[in-house]
């Protein structure tokens, strides 16, 4: 026990920049969720291939390291930079939790054949909406939820109704963060 509390103490001060789950995880040798993508790394550039100018279909994405009672999962992408507010991309919700990831040019439909149900963009459609802006550098999340139950919401709900299902429920969450440039 001494062990833990002396590794738990030296990634409090020489990991600042971890939160503190991630410090004791990382201290008892335990796995953070990821989310990345074969089409880009975290922080790098998207292909013009899954955006506006493109053939605009959604990246690959695989995750790892689910906490245990993860029951299901939601994906949300959005574009914190966009000159009206937070631009919502992708909303995407009971995903269940024994798949690994998403394959590249996913289906817009309410309900995929990996399951789950999809929500509404703010390009008022189901499904993901690349990104497209207007000028400069925008960042864009992939951010992913590990919850403790499926919400069983309907089909084409907000990012805003979503957030709210999943109070209470979300178990862990991580991001993979993209830029674009027209």
């Amino acid at each position: 026990m001494k062990t833990v509390s002396i590794l738990i103490w030296l990634a409090v001060f020489f990991f600042p920049a971890l939160s503190p789950t991630q410090n004791a995880l990382w201290a008892q040798g335990g796995e953070t969720m990821e989310i990345t993508s074969t089409a880009f790394e975290h922080e790098g550039m998207i292909p013009v291939k899954y955006t506006c100018d493109g053939a605009d279909v959604s990246p690959p994405l695989t995750w790892a390291g689910l906490p245990s009672g993860t029951k299901a999962l939601a994906l949300i992408c959005d574009d914190p930079d966009a000159p009206m507010g937070t631009w919502v991309h992708w909303v995407y919700y009971d995903i269940p939790s024994d798949i690994t990831g998403l394959p590249e040019k996913m289906t817009n439909e309410d309900h995929p054949a990996q399951g789950g149900t999809q929500g509404v963009s703010d390009f008022r459609r189901t499904g993901y909406g690349g990104p497209c802006p207007p000028g400069g550098t925008h960042r864009y999340y992939f951010k992913l939820y590990a919850l403790d139950s499926m919400l069983n919401l309907p089909a084409k709900v907000t990012k805003k109704q979503l957030l709210k299902a999943m109070e209470g429920h979300i178990l862990d969450m991580t991001e993979l963060m993209g830029t674009y440039k027209r």
